[in-house]
Protein backbone atom coordinates (compact mmCIF):
# COMPACT_ATOMS: atom_id res chain seq x y z
CA UNK A 1 0.00 0.00 0.00
CA UNK A 2 2.77 2.39 0.67
CA UNK A 3 4.45 2.19 -3.17
CA UNK A 4 0.61 3.05 -4.05
CA UNK A 5 0.38 6.10 -1.95
CA UNK A 6 3.63 7.09 -2.94
CA UNK A 7 2.43 6.59 -6.74
CA UNK A 8 -0.73 8.49 -5.88
CA UNK A 9 1.26 11.51 -4.39
CA UNK A 10 3.94 11.59 -6.91
CA UNK A 11 1.21 11.97 -9.53
CA UNK A 12 -0.93 14.42 -7.96
CA UNK A 13 2.75 16.79 -7.31
CA UNK A 14 3.27 16.42 -11.33
CA UNK A 15 -0.64 16.98 -12.21
CA UNK A 16 0.11 20.36 -9.55
CA UNK A 17 2.99 21.38 -11.72
CA UNK A 18 0.53 20.97 -14.92
CA UNK A 19 -1.73 22.94 -13.28
CA UNK A 20 0.54 25.80 -12.55
CA UNK A 21 2.02 26.14 -15.72
CA UNK A 22 -1.42 26.17 -17.13
CA UNK A 23 -2.22 28.84 -14.53
CA UNK A 24 0.71 31.28 -15.77
CA UNK A 25 -0.63 30.50 -19.19
CA UNK A 26 -3.61 32.19 -18.19
CA UNK A 27 -2.50 34.88 -16.65
CA UNK A 28 -0.51 35.71 -19.77
CA UNK A 29 -3.50 35.44 -21.53
CA UNK A 30 -4.74 38.10 -20.10
CA UNK A 31 -3.08 41.19 -21.32
CA UNK A 32 -3.05 39.31 -24.88
CA UNK A 33 -7.01 39.39 -24.85
CA UNK A 34 -6.74 42.99 -23.69
CA UNK A 35 -4.72 43.49 -26.70
CA UNK A 36 -6.68 42.25 -29.29
CA UNK A 37 -3.39 40.28 -30.50
CA UNK A 38 -4.90 37.27 -32.15
CA UNK A 39 -1.50 35.57 -32.80
CA UNK A 40 -0.45 35.49 -29.82
CA UNK A 41 -3.74 34.60 -28.42
CA UNK A 42 -3.43 31.47 -30.66
CA UNK A 43 0.15 30.76 -29.58
CA UNK A 44 -0.90 30.80 -25.57
CA UNK A 45 -3.89 28.71 -26.68
CA UNK A 46 -1.76 25.84 -28.50
CA UNK A 47 0.66 25.77 -25.43
CA UNK A 48 -2.64 25.58 -23.42
CA UNK A 49 -3.63 22.68 -25.22
CA UNK A 50 -0.82 20.63 -25.04
CA UNK A 51 -0.56 20.97 -21.09
CA UNK A 52 -4.15 20.16 -21.05
CA UNK A 53 -3.30 16.65 -22.69
CA UNK A 54 -0.77 16.43 -20.66
CA UNK A 55 -3.47 16.85 -17.23
CA UNK A 56 -5.77 14.44 -18.57
CA UNK A 57 -2.94 11.55 -18.87
CA UNK A 58 -1.72 11.85 -15.63
CA UNK A 59 -6.02 12.59 -14.22
CA UNK A 60 -6.09 8.89 -16.30
CA UNK A 61 -2.93 7.98 -14.01
CA UNK A 62 -4.18 9.26 -10.96
CA UNK A 63 -7.53 7.38 -11.18
CA UNK A 64 -6.20 3.81 -11.97
CA UNK A 65 -3.75 4.88 -8.65
CA UNK A 66 -7.37 4.87 -7.05
CA UNK A 67 -8.57 2.25 -8.22
CA UNK A 68 -5.79 0.38 -6.92
CA UNK A 69 -5.98 1.80 -3.77
CA UNK A 70 -9.17 1.26 -3.42
CA UNK A 71 -8.84 -2.54 -4.32
CA UNK A 72 -6.31 -3.04 -1.70
CA UNK A 73 -7.94 -1.47 1.07
CA UNK A 74 -11.97 -2.75 0.04
CA UNK A 75 -13.56 0.43 -0.41
CA UNK A 76 -15.75 1.51 -3.58
CA UNK A 77 -13.86 3.08 -5.93
CA UNK A 78 -16.74 5.48 -7.12
CA UNK A 79 -16.93 6.99 -3.68
CA UNK A 80 -13.60 6.72 -2.11
CA UNK A 81 -11.90 10.29 -2.59
CA UNK A 82 -8.48 11.88 -1.67
CA UNK A 83 -9.99 13.49 1.82
CA UNK A 84 -10.78 10.12 3.03
CA UNK A 85 -7.34 8.69 2.18
CA UNK A 86 -6.10 11.15 4.71
CA UNK A 87 -8.08 10.10 7.24
CA UNK A 88 -7.20 6.62 6.92
CA UNK A 89 -3.82 7.34 7.14
CA UNK A 90 -3.75 8.42 10.69
CA UNK A 91 -1.58 5.82 11.99
CA UNK A 92 1.34 6.60 8.84
CA UNK A 93 1.47 10.86 9.81
CA UNK A 94 4.33 11.52 7.35
CA UNK A 95 2.36 9.92 4.04
CA UNK A 96 -0.87 11.63 5.59
CA UNK A 97 1.05 14.72 5.99
CA UNK A 98 2.50 14.95 2.44
CA UNK A 99 -0.93 13.86 0.90
CA UNK A 100 -3.22 16.62 2.76
CA UNK A 101 -0.47 19.43 1.72
CA UNK A 102 -0.09 18.03 -2.26
CA UNK A 103 -4.12 18.49 -1.81
CA UNK A 104 -4.08 21.60 -0.19
CA UNK A 105 -1.77 22.88 -2.97
CA UNK A 106 -3.79 21.68 -5.63
CA UNK A 107 -6.54 22.60 -4.22
CA UNK A 108 -5.26 26.34 -4.26
CA UNK A 109 -4.03 26.53 -7.56
CA UNK A 110 -7.24 25.12 -8.98
CA UNK A 111 -9.28 28.09 -7.21
CA UNK A 112 -6.65 30.23 -9.29
CA UNK A 113 -7.43 29.25 -12.07
CA UNK A 114 -10.86 29.35 -11.73
CA UNK A 115 -10.70 33.42 -10.75
CA UNK A 116 -8.31 34.22 -13.66
CA UNK A 117 -10.48 31.61 -16.41
CA UNK A 118 -13.81 33.65 -14.81
CA UNK A 119 -11.70 36.85 -15.32
CA UNK A 120 -10.59 35.91 -18.78
CA UNK A 121 -13.77 34.48 -19.83
CA UNK A 122 -15.50 38.19 -18.37
CA UNK A 123 -13.00 40.39 -21.14
CA UNK A 124 -13.24 38.00 -24.12
CA UNK A 125 -17.27 38.64 -22.96
CA UNK A 126 -16.95 42.39 -23.54
CA UNK A 127 -14.73 42.05 -26.20
CA UNK A 128 -17.77 40.60 -27.82
CA UNK A 129 -20.43 42.93 -26.91
CA UNK A 130 -18.08 45.83 -28.13
CA UNK A 131 -17.72 43.98 -31.49
CA UNK A 132 -21.33 43.22 -31.85
CA UNK A 133 -22.19 47.06 -30.96
CA UNK A 134 -19.57 48.29 -33.62
CA UNK A 135 -21.07 45.98 -36.37
CA UNK A 136 -24.77 47.50 -35.12
CA UNK A 137 -23.51 50.98 -35.07
CA UNK A 138 -22.60 50.23 -39.13
CA UNK A 139 -25.41 48.38 -40.00
CA UNK A 140 -27.56 51.37 -38.70
CA UNK A 141 -25.33 53.78 -40.58
CA UNK A 142 -26.21 51.67 -43.62
CA UNK A 143 -30.03 51.50 -42.67
CA UNK A 144 -30.74 54.86 -41.86
CA UNK A 145 -33.28 56.61 -44.19
CA UNK A 146 -32.14 59.35 -46.87
CA UNK A 147 -32.87 62.93 -46.35
CA UNK A 148 -35.18 65.11 -48.96
CA UNK A 149 -32.44 67.26 -49.77
CA UNK A 150 -31.62 68.23 -53.01
CA UNK A 151 -28.61 69.48 -55.34
CA UNK A 152 -29.76 72.26 -57.55
CA UNK A 153 -30.30 70.40 -60.22
CA UNK A 154 -33.13 69.07 -58.41
CA UNK A 155 -31.56 65.49 -58.09
CA UNK A 156 -31.36 63.72 -54.22
CA UNK A 157 -28.24 64.46 -52.61
CA UNK A 158 -28.39 61.12 -51.38
CA UNK A 159 -27.54 62.27 -47.58
CA UNK A 160 -28.39 60.23 -44.64
CA UNK A 161 -30.75 61.30 -41.25
CA UNK A 162 -27.99 61.96 -38.60
CA UNK A 163 -25.00 61.19 -40.50
CA UNK A 164 -22.64 63.67 -41.92
CA UNK A 165 -19.89 62.57 -43.97
CA UNK A 166 -16.71 64.62 -43.30
CA UNK A 167 -18.36 65.40 -39.74
CA UNK A 168 -15.27 63.89 -37.55
CA UNK A 169 -12.91 65.99 -36.14
CA UNK A 170 -9.45 64.63 -36.17
CA UNK A 171 -8.10 67.75 -33.83
CA UNK A 172 -10.14 67.10 -30.86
Amino acid sequence: MASLMEALIDNLEKENEAYKRLLKLSMDKTPVIVSANLDELARITDDEQSIVNQINALDRKRQENMNDIANVINKDVNSLKVVDLIDILKGRPAEQNRLADIYDKLRDTLAQMKRVNEQNRQLIQDSLEMVQFDMNVLQAYKSAPETANYTSGAYSAGTYMGVEKGAFDAKQ
